[in-house]
């Protein structure tokens, strides 16, 4: 959950034991103990802020990335290991980083921000990447944190030179009898010839192997990345995509983003910047990319637009509300947070909407448009292509549920808004997280908000 940054700052609370109220056995709310005492953990406080949080669904046991520390908890907050990151000499304009050639820059002592932390449960290890040299990750073995390996060498190991945390996302996709992969997406912050957008990465089983996060596939025309032409950046100067939130689900690996674009507001000849929420699908098995579709999504309620995606949680529908929605009590569904307007992505408003989606209704809108991109119909309409508006392809094939692209009309926009259903809005203190699981049949929302508050 993310709550304000005084609050994160030094403590972390286990959420289910955060819950305000619990039903009794003839169903009305009793309040729990007033005095049961939270459970908290205190970091060093020298060390700065906690970044991420992963729990191991096996063990209970937590794993915390914070500036310089990684730490291993017990299920009730007991630090059971600590791994040091940082800090270290270095300066963010050596490229390649001065770990691999000698750096003109000046170098000063720097802190490793956490910025992405995952659980690779088939091989019982923690990848810890941080923002140290450009982008490197950690390899660290679950039961004590020992280094099992931290590839630094190639260009393909520096994932990502922005130092914000939340600027890196990871989706991991597990095969049984081969090698996983990991997805990652992140911020390039103007740096679009070192740092693809989206890639998919080798995670092999040797974590000191030499092809650990080598692309899934590389040659002289096609890899398995996007990158963002530079072109973008004569339009927009601080163009980035940042992603929200990331997951898998059938075939495809999808991430929320929001990213910056140009329009023309009703009625004015000039263009503004504002931003845009948009959902990005790849195939999981399309090594040449060429699957890349993003849909813009937003919710509306009362004549109010709520278009600034603030967090996203992947659930099941669970019974009851199925039945509302018209799909399976098994279907994906999103829920979303959602701020007004969309000029202000760092200044977001306190005005914020908790929407959910139906995935599949996603993909179906995404099926409508490759079919009629596959007839010739319209351009590629991707933001960021704005520069080349290329027209889309007539081409006599099948488009069903689990099309995965050819090499041509792809990379692929939607130009229409899928809106999501608005289930709860809040005026005054923003929702700035959200998770969610079905308990008995109900589906049930879990959201924090920016003063720290959590909400049933």
């Amino acid at each position: 959950l993310t709550m304000s940054p005084a609050m994160w700052k030094w403590t972390c609370l286990v959420s289910h034991l955060l819950l305000s109220t619990t039903v009794s056995p003839l169903g009305r709310q009793q309040p729990l103990h007033p005095k049961r005492p939270f459970i908290t953990f205190t970091g060093d406080q020298a060390e700065g802020n906690f970044n991420h949080l992963v729990v191991d669904e096996r063990t209970g046991h937590i794993y915390l990335g914070a500036v310089n520390r990684i730490y291993k908890l017990s299920s009730d907050l007991k630090v059971l290991v600590t791994h040091q990151t940082g800090p270290d000499e270095d300066n963010p304009k050596c490229y390649p980083p001065r770990i691999v050639q000698t750096c003109n820059e000046p170098l000063t002592p720097t802190n490793n921000i956490n910025k992405m932390l995952l659980i690779d449960y088939k091989e019982n290890r923690l990848i810890a990447c941080g923002s140290l040299y450009q982008g490197i990750c950690k390899l660290l073995r679950l039961d004590d944190l020992f280094k099992l390996g931290e590839p630094f060498h190639k260009k393909e190991h520096y994932l990502s030179g922005v130092n914000e945390s939340g600027s890196v996302f990871g989706v991991i996709v597990s095969y049984s009898n081969m090698d996983d992969k990991l997805f990652i997406a992140t911020a390039v912050d103007g740096k679009p010839e070192y740092f693809p957008t989206i890639s998919s990465r080798k995670l092999t089983k040797n974590s000191e192997a030499d092809g650990m996060f080598a692309y899934v596939f590389h040659d002289e025309f096609v890899a398995s990345m996007i990158k963002i032409p530079s072109d973008t950046f004569t339009i927009i100067p601080d163009f980035d995509i940042y992603y929200i939130y990331g997951f898998s689900s059938g075939n495809f690996v999808y991430f929320l983003t929001l990213q910056p674009e140009m329009i023309s507001p009703p009625g004015s000849t000039t263009k503004e910047q504002v931003y845009t929420s948009k959902l990005v699908r790849l195939c999981k098995e399309d090594t040449a990319f060429n699957s890349y579709v993003e849909v813009p999504i937003g919710c509306e309620k009362n004549g109010v637009e709520y278009r600034l995606l603030q967090a996203a949680y992947l659930s099941k529908a669970g019974a009851i509300l199925a039945r509302s929605l018209g799909v399976g009590p098994e279907d994906d569904i999103l829920f979303t947070v959602f701020s007004k307007g969309q000029k202000r992505k760092m200044k977001s408003l306190d005005e914020s909407a908790l929407c959910i989606f139906v995935l599949k209704k996603i993909n179906d809108r995404i099926k409508d448009r490759l079919q009629s991109c596959y007839r010739g119909e319209g351009t590629l309409d991707l933001a960021w292509l704005k520069v080349k508006d290329i027209p889309c392809s007539s081409a006599l094939l099948t488009i069903d549920d689990n099309f995965c692209g050819l090499d041509m009309n792809a990379p692929l926009g939607v130009s229409s808004m899928v809106r999501g259903l608005p289930i709860f809005t809040e005026d005054g203190d923003r929702m700035t997280s959200v998770i969610a699981y079905v308990y008995k049949n109900h589906s049930l929302a879990f959201v924090g908000t920016k003063s720290g508050k959590l909400k049933k």
